[in-house]
């Protein structure tokens, strides 16, 4: 990827779009293209036709997409379904059109069943069932990798798919009922100790494991399958199952893990209540990113050292928002 070439970072806003710009910008990428979007509906094929016959981006990171947590995913699922078969159709078809000699499609572990073997590999993709509550969002991505390894086949472009575990970082969103486990336990342990409340409750009862990847790792695996030599990319390309890498941290922690860290780092001193009327979702979803770490990628940012970074960015910019 050349230091000049025009990039187009769809979802620059969002927790992984904004790691990713930051990352090119880090390393002299300088010819970026980004779009609010009240400026592009990646939902409007017109409008996403006509940017792209406009701007002629030659490389693209798709990592817009309609994201939540189990209360968003069970509250919104036409929304989530139609939203991100449209913007993905949409940005694919178009990138393939317009000629763009690479994109990377960013997906979700939760496109894998929900009784995967653990680790899960790239290979258990469609083995199984899935986990209802977020089974909407995971048939669209997996409608997603599909049509990249159909475009591939059919067109030869060079179209990847990366399956991040559940991500957090800077830039995350902190909505009270729509935001994933990590930002709304900051939200709530912060609350808590702003306001003095005693207890804070968590659904579920704390026993599922989750793995956890900070933004900015992911960030520097997703220039990494952008930038990598076209040795790697044809080993990936030409192998009987979809052009996807799992990007994951390694290891996993019990929710109840997770929320006395985030206690600890937030200095809350009350106590912790499970709501185990509440869903817990898969009870274990671990990644194996053995093929990434052949492709050259080792995060480097710990559990304990990523909270901590999120924890202040969130007090930096959101905490006074929300009181």
């Amino acid at each position: 990827m050349d230091k000049n070439a025009k990039i187009y970072v769809a979802g620059h806003r969002g927790l992984v779009g904004s790691a990713i710009v930051k990352a090119l910008l880090a390393q002299g990428y300088t010819n970026l293209v980004v779009r609010t979007h009240a400026e592009l509906d990646l939902t409007s094929e017109q409008a996403v036709m006509a940017f792209f016959a406009q701007e002629k981006p030659e490389y693209v990171f798709l990592a817009a997409a309609k994201v939540g947590g189990i209360h968003a995913n069970n509250t919104y699922p036409a929304e989530f379904i139609h939203e991100n078969l449209a913007i993905q159709t949409n940005v694919i078809h178009q990138s393939y059109v317009n000629g763009v000699k690479r994109l990377l499609f960013l997906g979700s572990s939760c496109i894998y069943p929900k009784n995967a073997p653990q680790p899960i590999k790239e290979e258990h993709l469609l083995t199984g069932p899935l986990e209802p509550t977020n089974r909407p969002y995971a048939l669209a991505k997996i409608a997603g990798i599909e049509m990249c390894w159909s475009y591939n086949r059919q067109y030869g472009t060079q179209f990847l798919a990366a399956m991040p575990t559940n991500l957090y970082g800077p830039g995350d969103n902190y909505h009270p009922e729509n935001s994933h486990v990590i930002p709304a336990l900051i939200r709530k342990f912060h609350e808590g100790k702003t306001n003095n409340i005693k207890q804070v409750e968590i659904w579920g009862t704390g026993k599922p494991r989750r793995e956890f990847l900070y933004s900015e790792d992911m960030a520097t695996a997703c220039l990494e399958l952008m930038t990598m030599p076209k040795t790697k990319l044809n080993f990936l390309l030409t192998r009987d199952i979809p052009p996807l890498v799992n990007i994951g941290y390694g290891s996993d922690i019990t929710i109840s893990e997770l929320a006395e860290l985030i206690k600890k780092y937030t200095s809350f001193d009350g106590h912790v209540v499970y709501n185990t009327s509440k869903p817990d979702g898969t009870s274990n979803k671990l990644m194996d990113s053995t093929l990434a770490h052949t492709l050259g990628w080792r995060p480097l940012i710990s559990i304990e050292e990523g909270l901590q970074l999120t924890i202040q960015d969130f007090l930096l910019k959101y905490a006074k928002e929300i009181h």
